[in-house]
């Protein structure tokens, strides 16, 4: 009877703590969390610079533009004005006008392009040949010849439809004038090249918009912009992480030169998703849509869910509870109890905690007879300080489920120091090492790599880290990589 009465008084105490009627076999194992961790998505802008070959354009405008730019064959009144001298104060004829005739041509050379800030320069060299015919009947006729350099400056741009446009202008001017010398003076023959040049320049400059408006970057954006709904392997195993890529729009920035190769600063801006698994099916493209005139600025913002699988926590449990049953659980008003463990479960709860039982079979060692058996439930909250990988279990809360009223000083075990603070340390879980491997392995991965033809270039430079929280298929500890990337179309030749 003496027996009885602490037991009896222990029991109702352990009724009161666990909140639970020990008439019914204390509480129910916690209801699992039917969340799922969130797939990250961030918007990031990709740099897609398109290079454009001009060189082409010169093959363009080389037939486009005749070699031959203008003839004459003209007869003129006076190619030598009338020669006058000063008598007694008044100028008096000496010799007449001298007529003549005025043939030639005016031909081009081989015409050079070059890059000069944000205008493409066409170099047009010009040759004249000038010759003076039947000069009054004595000169039979000299040939007098010039060069010239005419310089066409192309601004261009790119229009919100894709389609490149050109404005050029045309300036020469005469390194060596055409022109003869005949009795003491020097004839000239600028003003006639200059009159049969003006409709030639016209002529010129129409050509060379025309074939500015021929160079194809629709065909190149349109290409990269399709190419661009994909997703790219940030790592390849333990775990793999794979970064899904659904462009929003494109950012058009200008262009610079480069010798023979126009250089359009593009980005594409875009959703990146970041999934832990195998690699995602690729999001379903959409038309090329118009250029946005915004100077892109290349980021990459992507979130790498960093999952404890809860499967992976069990045996970390089960050896931690093994290595402690070698010794009793010393109970209040009850004395020595030695205890065995059997295995345990663990899964995520409702409110981000997670929930551990273990199966439990417990004897007084001063008593005989069948040891109580059943489940001690625990739940607790998983928190981290900010920007630490160091995870630690707080908010414990301990309830059982046994075989009867005897069993409830089940509850009383996973309320003593040996129990609950141990399966606390041992899920306390330190993800800095997996973390840092993690880094060094997506930085290695996203590099520099091909994709057909697409050479896909990505730096990680930053590296924060979020607030753990457990949902139903794991604990999620979110993971922000800064950085930037950029796509090249590069064919292979």
């Amino acid at each position: 009877m003496h027996a009885i009465k602490p037991l009896a008084a222990a029991l109702l105490l352990i009724a009161l703590l666990s909140g639970c009627d020990p008439a019914k076999g204390g509480a129910k194992a916690p209801p699992h969390a039917t969340d799922m961790a969130p797939t990250p998505s961030q918007t990031s802008l990709i740099a897609v610079p398109i290079d454009a070959d001009i060189a082409p354009l010169r093959q363009q405008l080389e037939r486009a533009v005749p070699r031959t730019l203008w003839t004459i064959d003209r007869r003129e009144k006076a190619c030598v004005p009338p020669q006058r001298v000063k008598v007694f104060g008044r100028k008096v004829k000496v010799t007449p006008a001298i007529p003549c005739t005025i043939v030639g041509r005016v031909t081009r050379g081989a015409l050079r392009l070059r890059g000069e800030g944000k205008e493409i320069v066409v170099d047009v060299p010009l040759n004249a040949t000038i010759a003076a015919r039947d000069v009054g009947g004595v000169l039979k006729g000299e040939t007098a010849t010039g060069s010239a350099l005419a310089h066409a400056r192309i601004r261009i741009d790119l229009a919100s439809d894709w389609r490149m446009q050109g404005k050029a202008r045309i300036s020469y001017g005469w390194t060596k004038p055409p022109g003869i010398d005949f009795l003491g003076k020097r004839i000239t023959f600028t003003d006639q090249a200059d009159a049969k040049l003006a409709p030639v320049i016209r002529d010129v400059e129409r050509e060379v918009n025309r074939e500015i408006a021929r160079i194809n970057i629709h065909a190149q954006a349109a290409d990269i912009w399709r190419q661009s709904f994909t997703a790219i392997e940030l790592n390849r195993e333990n775990p793999p992480v794979w970064m899904r890529v659904t462009p929003q729009r494109t950012l058009y920035g200008g262009f610079r030169l480069d010798r023979l190769r126009l250089n359009l600063n593009l980005g594409i801006e875009g959703v990146t998703e970041t999934f832990v698994s195998g690699r995602p099916d690729d999001p379903e493209p959409t038309p090329l849509p118009r250029l946005v005139r915004e100077t892109p600025q290349p980021h990459l913002d992507i979130r790498v869910p960093v999952i404890a699988d809860y499967a992976v926590l069990q045996p970390v449990i089960d050896r931690a509870l093994a290595k402690r049953a070698t010794r009793p659980f010393m109970l209040p008003k009850l004395g020595p109890m030695m205890v065995k463990f059997g295995p345990s479960t663990v899964y995520g709860a409702p409110g981000g905690r997670i929930a551990v039982g273990t199966e439990v079979e417990a004897r007084l060692e001063a008593r005989t007879g069948e040891p109580t058996r059943g489940t001690i439930w625990m739940t607790a909250l998983p928190v981290n300080e900010p920007g630490s990988a160091t995870v630690r279990f707080t908010a414990l809360d301990i309830n059982g489920d046994t075989n009867g009223v005897g069993g409830d000083m089940l509850i009383l075990i996973g309320r003593s120091e040996g129990f609950a603070p141990l399966i606390a340390e041992a899920l306390t879980q330190n993800f800095a090492r997996d973390l840092d491997e993690l880094e060094g392995k997506i930085k290695r991965a996203v590099d520099q790599r091909r994709e057909g033809a697409f050479v896909i270039r990505t730096r990680i430079d930053g590296f924060e880290i979020g607030e753990i929280k457990a949902y139903g298929n794991g604990l999620y500890l979110p993971v922000r990589m800064t950085g930037g990337a950029s796509v090249a179309y590069r064919p292979a030749r």
